[in-house]
């Protein structure tokens, strides 16, 4: 069965930081595009960042831009993300996700879900 599993997050002081793994049960996700959404108490799953399948080509949100990076390693099947200089927005669920197509920020283009890993950034 083919699923995703986060872990990583915990409890962090503003201007800390966290790396999250999202580790896949199959191979199949080696062939995809994959990324990370989060959702905030109260607010909408918003996009984070992305990877392609090969890593050559990364995308972020203009809100981690500079402090988060993406990054892949299809032989272990697993994906990171690597969170620098935290701040008390960024605390959210995070979820693991990949893609057959569609576009990389678009919530319900995305076709498997992780079941997410809480960060509290505490100020």
């Amino acid at each position: 069965q083919e699923q995703l599993d986060e872990s990583g997050g915990g409890l962090v002081q503003t201007g800390g930081s966290l790396r999250l793994s999202c580790a896949a049960s199959t191979r199949t996700f080696t062939s995809y595009p994959m990324g990370w959404f989060r959702q905030a108490p109260g607010k909408e799953r918003e996009f984070v960042a992305a990877i392609s399948q090969h890593g050559d080509s990364t995308y972020y949100a203009d809100s981690v831009k500079g402090r988060f990076t993406i990054s892949r390693d299809n032989a272990k099947n697993t994906l990171y993300l690597q969170m620098n200089s935290l701040k008390p927005e960024d605390t959210a669920v995070y979820y693991c996700t990949a893609r057959r197509s569609g576009s990389h920020y678009l919530v319900g283009d995305q076709d498997y879900w992780g079941q997410g890993t809480q960060v509290t950034v505490s100020s």
